[in-house]
């Protein structure tokens, strides 16, 4: 095992690591920015090393910098957290290239995975389902109009890079051809999108009241790939998810086996190491689904696949990029949970809302579990994502569970010069579709409708 690691993150996640990290023995190495010299994952880490200022492209997206922190203080490894890094290819290469363990996937599977339509190939060729769609990027608007009448409307316009926001449905001709040009510009501002001097584009069938569930899978050093059941993320605003549960509501056993089957699959085809989560679409009418892809990373909502399953999966990413087995002997999920993401944001526009923290007062209570990146004194800053804390719940039965989650928002304090989204977590809560699990990818905007 590695004598000492740095984290090459911030907030909760980097705190997440850090308790592992620690807990295992190690050496905990953080880098900060100036805007986070305050937060508690800088002090929770054995040591830490400030990179710049609070502008990520000269700190925590500055791999010179970060190579240069682990250098000074001897790390043995680098775990990139979850975010852009972790899905870097290029970073991986360097981390690798200057004689550090990486804590992820070998670089091959993180490129490989990396450009959807290359991915889509790949899964089809392994034999795992994949949604109808195209097989080459679409040049133009009018290639796009022909290939979406042979697919069947309404279709998915997406950036091949994986590009964050840039996607979006189609019923018609005219929608097709504005979602094209929409999907293609902003690919081309994002730093991840396109390739070749331009952004690609592919198109897929857009499958109305989808769920959109993540099966969790665990490639181990043998090679041998696992699956740690699902997460069901269809509780979202755009690409952001608001709530998450496993086991999902909307699977029967049969669907989730062949899931699995084809989660495993997917993983072996792409010659996957460390944690991963494979994609999936579900249409719960016909209870079938196609992969969309796969995320070569640790991703937010893996504390409620720990809380069901037991295992710590950062340990295992680590003990896995260290050439060594896994510390646990079956996969045996248990019970039911759910995870809520706190945001400081306005909790009726979901526009960032940051300012100081004056009183935070986290729920107690069997099965609950905080992820924090943030603690009374704070100032949550414009300069990153917004997110608080995940707001985690266990209990034997989704009953219970949905009972000890309602409570747990309730009894989360968080005051000051900010606003949360926790009033818009009660609510979500108390939906009927999400009560009764029978959400879909749309319940969030149905829910924010005007009445």
């Amino acid at each position: 095992m590695y004598e000492s690691v740095l984290v090459a993150s911030r907030g909760e996640i980097a705190s997440r690591i850090i308790h592992t990290v620690r807990a295992l023995g190690l050496k905990a190495i953080a880098v900060y920015s100036e805007a986070d010299a305050d937060l508690p994952f800088v002090a929770e880490a054995d040591e830490a090393i400030l990179l710049g200022p609070a502008e990520p492209a000269l700190s925590y997206l500055d791999v010179p910098r970060i190579l240069e922190a682990a250098r000074r203080t001897n790390a043995r490894a680098i775990h990139p957290g979850c975010g852009s890094l972790a899905g870097n290819a290029a970073f991986a290469r360097r981390v690798e290239d200057a004689g550090l363990g990486w804590v992820g996937p070998p670089p091959l599977a993180i490129a490989r995975m990396s450009d959807r339509i290359n991915a889509r190939n790949l899964m089809k060729e392994a034999g795992v389902p994949v949604a109808p769609g195209v097989w080459e990027p679409v040049p133009d608007p009018g290639t796009a109009v022909q290939e979406a009448e042979r697919i069947g409307y309404p279709v998915m316009v997406k950036a091949a890079a994986g590009a964050g926001g840039a996607m979006a449905a189609a019923r018609d001709e005219a929608a097709l051809r504005k979602a094209f040009e929409t999907v293609r510009a902003a690919a081309g501002r994002s730093p991840s999108g396109g390739s070749g001097g331009g952004p690609d584009i592919l198109l897929e069938r857009f499958v109305e009241r989808a769920r959109h569930v993540g099966v969790q899978i665990l490639g181990l050093a043998d090679g041998t790939v696992l699956a740690l059941g699902e997460r069901d993320r269809s509780m979202r605003h755009g690409h952001r998810t608001m709530a998450e549960e496993t086991p999902s509501p909307g699977v029967t056993p049969a669907l989730r086996e062949r899931m699995a089957a084809a989660a495993v699959r997917a993983g072996e085809a792409v010659g996957h190491r460390g944690a991963g989560t494979v994609e999936c679409l579900v249409d719960p009418a016909a209870q079938d689904f196609f992969v969309l892809g796969m995320s070569t990373r640790l991703q937010a909502g893996h504390p409620i696949t720990e809380l069901v399953t037991g295992i710590d999966l950062v340990e295992q990413q680590l003990r896995i990029a260290a050439g060594e087995p896994p510390s646990f002997t079956e996969v045996a999920p248990r019970g039911h949970a759910v995870g809520l993401r706190v945001h400081a944001e306005d909790p009726v526009r979901f526009r960032p809302a940051p300012g100081e923290i004056k009183v935070w007062e986290e729920p107690v209570g069997e099965g609950i579990r905080i992820d924090a990146g943030y603690a009374e004194g704070n100032t949550v800053t414009s300069h990153y994502d917004p997110l608080l804390a995940k707001l985690c719940v266990r209990g034997e039965t989704r009953d219970d569970t949905l009972a000890r989650a309602r409570a747990a928002v309730g009894a989360f304090r968080i005051e000051g010069a900010l606003k949360t989204d926790l009033p818009f977590l009660a609510g979500l809560l108390g939906h009927p579709e999400f009560a009764a699990g029978t959400y879909d990818t749309g319940t969030v905007d149905r829910m924010r409708a005007p009445s």
